[in-house]
Order: structure tokens, then C-alpha cells, then sequence
């Protein structure tokens, strides 16, 4: 392994050990909440399928109705189905029947870890079938919901159980090669979190564990056979059984979830026909639901009892009349709505990337500027990058603190730089941002990462958004063209705008042969520029 993918993993690992506390407190809390032995819940061995058992809890209404709602809660990765008690009994009090349980191969539930396979799914439905046996569930009302994982495993078993008649997914996903394998770059730290915490509270699969070599390995000669896998356990592969069962879908995830980051789920949303609503709030996987596994008052698990209480009893909460897609811009606390995800983006603006000046920097400007070529050398962390898994966007979350950066210091050999203007007005940055960059590499294979900033009066850039990218034996010169993640995040007046590309990010595994360089150009046929989205 090369020195900066050693350096990357110890500080994944160090990452990993500073957040134990954090993903552990859930689940002490739970803990806690079974020790006072509520009298609707037991815990119960669940038969899953193959022979498999899984363990679980359930939590059962005390009013004696004859049939009650069901909602299954399926466990995060690395995490059993304590997770969920102080919800589950919540959903309880409420009148539901609450079916929480650890998926195969991690704890104490049989079986190997499959990602979500077909193993997973045929679980899900064996728990249904169980419950309905095993307690006043109605077979005519039935939920999942789920975190993580237990979101995946929800949203994907809705597409082959009809019986589902809502999902709640929660930091989940809907597209796994996109969310580990954007653009061809592996997400280094993300992916190690998983594979750390799969093999510390489970049993990887054979199939897993070939994958994950695959994943690490950089096995580009089988990429297809890894993006087949992704497939099979990503939701998006399956939108129209989603659409002709006519689940109602929400949608939770955060704007710098750096496990299953926004991109892929934006456009899975647009695509549902049934009663959908999307959510984006700051924060990284997991972080903005946290509280309310404790039972703490939490936007998140408010907005899911809605979606059930709605879907599942009938309530008449408003929630299927409020406009769908809800947002809480970075670094604020109010909340915005739109009628769709569309909608969120009222125009764009195209920024021109233009020649650099005495500064070394370049202009980000309305008009194209051609002709200018820039070269900086690869292999080199300039000092902009998207921060550490889980602990740079919980800053950013609670502390309003993004990962930051001094502009005017990068290091211009390994970065290059351009700048808008300062702006007179704020500008309210909504959708998704596009970066489209003449490169003539000087190898056939490489990578790049762009930043887009925030840049005060000083030249302290705080970061907005960011997206790696990888060319495979691409013939040169080419453009990339690529989306950056999605955001909504307010420049102030008297601040502008900064585009940052370098070919280093600890995040990701980068492809750079040593001693290559990367040439930045604008051809007068195909001017190079940034598409900036404003609401």
C-alpha cells in the first residue's frame, strides 16, 4: 500500500475510534430504556429465511385493539436491534406494533453479512410474515424504517414486498456504486468505516470480503462485476416495482453525508410516482437523526411519525398537502420547502474560468475566457480537501464550522485557483453545481478533486461543496464534466466565490502516477466554466 494510503487508513482509524462514543450512545441509551422493563416489549428470536435467526425485540400497544399498524425497524450497519427501543417504544404509545431486529451476520443473528442481497430482502419479509403470526399486527397496514443500513434494506425490501406499504429510509441510500464509486474515485474513509465496523460486529460474506479486496485494490479490470453487485442492492435498480407497489417514500439524508452523500438520492426522487417527500439537513451519515435514538426531540423522527401516522392510520396531519421537498440550508437553522427537487434551483448562473493572473489566481467571470493553459503536479495534498469522515460535517452541523481553508496560501504548483468578484448581495446557492474543465493529463489515467468555497474578506475559505473525479485511459486533451454535491448554502454580501482543484483528498483514493502533472485549459470550441445554481 502506498505511504498516503497507510497515513489515510491510520487516520480512518483514529477517525473511527474518536466517534465510537457518538455511534455507541444510541445504543447505551437503548440499553437503559430495556433495563426499566417496559411491559410491551420482550425480545424474541425471529425466523429468518434459509434457516437463518435473527434477533429482535418487539414492542406491542397496551390498549388491547384487535390489529394495530406495523412498522419494522431493521438495525444500522454494525449496530443490533437495540437501536431503535426509545423510538420503537414511542411508536408503541402511539398505537403501533414495532418489529425491530439486527440483520444477518452482525451480533448475535445468524448468517453472513450480505450487503443487502437477496438474503436481506427474503428477511424483511420473513419478519413481516412473523409478526403478523406473532402479533395484533394488520396485515393491511405495514412500515419500514430504518437508518443506514436499516433505511437500505427498507426502501429495497418495498420493492419486492407489496405488503410495505410505507418507508421511512433515514441516511439511506438509493444508489451504492454511486455512493462509494462516484466517478470512478473509491471514497477511501467512507468505505473503511463500513469494512472496519462489518468485521468488528459481524461476519462479512465470501462475497463481501472479494468485493471489498476489489474496492481497496483498485480492481478497475472487474469494475463491472463490482458495479453488477451495486446494483442488485441499490434501490434505484428496482424504481419501477417501487412505483407500481405505489410505496409512500420518505427520503432523510444530509447535505455532507459522506457514506451515501445527496446526488444519489435527488434524482432517485424525482423518479418516484407514489407519494414521496425528500429531506436534506446539515450533518454527516447518521448524525442528524442521532438524538432522537436517545429520545430526544428530533426534526428527523418527527417528520417519520408524520409519514406513518399518515400512511398507515390516516391521520390528517397535512403532511401529504405540505410542499415535499424540505430543506435546511448549511450553516442555518430555518427550513425551506419546494414542490420538488426541481424547483429548488430558480436559475443558473455560468461562471467562465479565466486566465491566471500575477496572483497565480484565476477569475471566475460571466464571460468565457479561451486560450490560457495551467499545469499543476499531482501526488500533492495542496490543504483543500472535504475534511474527516463523520467529525468535519458534525463541526459543520453543530458547531456551524465547515471545513476551512486560507485561499490566498495554497500552494499554486499543486492547486489551481479562481476567484469571483466580491459579491454586493448574498447569493443563495440552491441544487447542484457543475464543473466543466478542459484537462490534458500527462498520463492516461488520473484524478481530481474540486472545491467550491466561500471566501471572506481575508481569503478564509469555508467549504460549500466538493466532488472528486477519475479518468480511465481517456484519450487527451478531454473535459470533465461532473457535478459537485448537492447544496443550499448562503454567500454573504461582500464575500465571493472560489473554485479549487487539486489531485489529493484523504477522503478518496486518487489515481495519480508519481511525478504526472494535470493541464487545465479553456479551447475556444469548449470554454471551461462553472455552473453555479441560485435559488
Amino acid at each position: 500500500m502506498p505511504a498516503r494510503n497507510r497515513a489515510a487508513a491510520l487516520a480512518l482509524a483514529a477517525a473511527l475510534l474518536t466517534t465510537a462514543p457518538l455511534a455507541l450512545a444510541p445504543t447505551a441509551q437503548a440499553l437503559a430504556v430495556a433495563q426499566t422493563a417496559q411491559p410491551g416489549l420482550r425480545f424474541t428470536d425471529i425466523p429468518g429465511s434459509a434457516g437463518v435467526v435473527l434477533k429482535g425485540n418487539v414492542y406491542e400497544p397496551a390498549d388491547g385493539a384487535a390489529r394495530h399498524p406495523l412498522v419494522v425497524l431493521p438495525s444500522s450497519w454494525g449496530v443490533n436491534d437495540l437501536e431503535y427501543l426509545a423510538q420503537a417504544k414511542q411508536l408503541a404509545d402511539a398505537g403501533y406494533v414495532v418489529v425491530s431486529y439486527t440483520p444477518r451476520g452482525f451480533w448475535g443473528s445468524g448468517g453472513r453479512i450480505e450487503v443487502a442481497g437477496p438474503p436481506d430482502l427474503a428477511d424483511l419479509s420473513a419478519v413481516i410474515d412473523w409478526a403478523l403470526a406473532r402479533t395484533s399486527a394488520d396485515p393491511a397496514r405495514i412500515g419500514a424504517a430504518g437508518i443506514s443500513y436499516g433505511a437500505g434494506i427498507s426502501l429495497l425490501g418495498s420493492a419486492f414486498d407489496p405488503r410495505i406499504k410505507v418507508v421511512a429510509a433515514l441516511s439511506g441510500w438509493a444508489d451504492l456504486a454511486d455512493s462509494l464509486f462516484s466517478d470512478e474515485t473509491q471514497h477511501l474513509q467512507s468505505a473503511g468505516v463500513l469494512a472496519i465496523a462489518g468485521y468488528l460486529t459481524g461476519r462479512p460474506g465470501s462475497e463481501l470480503q472479494e468485493q471489498l479486496t476489489a474496492f481497496f485494490g483498485s480492481d478497475f479490470e472487474n469494475e463491472d462485476r463490482i458495479r453488477v453487485w451495486a446494483a442488485q442492492r441499490s434501490a434505484a435498480t428496482y424504481l419501477d416495482r417501487i412505483n407500481a407497489n405505489g410505496t409512500a417514500v420518505l427520503l432523510a439524508n444530509a447535505w455532507g453525508d459522506s457514506i451515501f452523500p445527496p446526488n444519489q438520492l435527488t434524482g432517485f426522487y424525482e423518479k418516484l410516482t407514489g407519494p414521496k417527500r425528500l429531506e436534506l439537513r446539515p450533518g454527516d451519515h447518521a448524525t442528524a437523526e442521532a438524538t432522537g435514538l436517545a429520545g430526544l426531540p428530533n426534526d428527523v423522527w418527527s417528520t417519520t411519525h408524520a409519514w406513518l401516522d399518515h400512511y398507515l392510520k390516516g391521520a390528517d396531519n397535512g403532511i401529504d398537502r405540505a410542499k415535499p421537498v424540505r430543506l435546511k440550508p448549511q450553516l442555518q437553522d430555518g427550513y425551506e420547502e419546494y414542490a420538488s427537487w426541481a424547483a429548488v434551483t430558480g436559475s443558473t448562473r455560468r461562471l467562465g474560468l479565466g486566465e491566471r493572473n500575477w496572483l497565480n489566481t484565476g477569475s471566475l467571470a460571466a464571460g468565457p475566457d479561451t486560450g490560457w493553459r495551467t499545469t499543476v503536479a499531482t501526488g500533492v495534498d495542496s490543504g483543500a480537501d472535504g475534511g474527516v469522515v463523520f467529525l468535519s460535517n458534525l463541526a459543520e452541523q453543530f458547531l456551524k464550522l465547515p471545513p476551512l481553508v486560507s485561499v490566498p496560501l495554497l500552494p499554486r504548483p499543486v492547486a489551481a485557483v479562481w476567484q469571483s468578484d466580491t459579491y454586493a448581495t448574498r447569493q443563495q446557492l440552491r441544487g447542484t453545481v457543475r464543473v466543466h474543465l478542459g484537462v490534458t493529463p500527462s498520463t492516461a489515467r488520473g484524478s481530481l478533486v474540486a472545491y467550491l468555497y466561500d471566501v471572506d474578506a481575508l481569503g478564509v475559505g469555508r467549504l460549500i461543496t466538493h466532488a472528486p473525479y477519475t479518468f480511465l485511459d481517456h484519450p487527451a486533451p478531454f473535459t470533465a464534466d461532473f457535478p459537485l454535491q448537492a447544496t443550499a448554502y448562503d454567500v454573504p454580501a461582500g464575500h465571493r466565490l472560489a473554485l479549487v482543484v487539486d489531485t489529493v483528498d484523504p477522503l478518496y483514493i486518487t489515481h495519480n502516477p508519481a511525478w504526472s502533472t494535470l493541464t487545465f485549459t479553456s479551447p475556444a470550441a469548449d470554454p471551461s466554466w462553472v455552473s453555479i445554481p441560485l435559488r
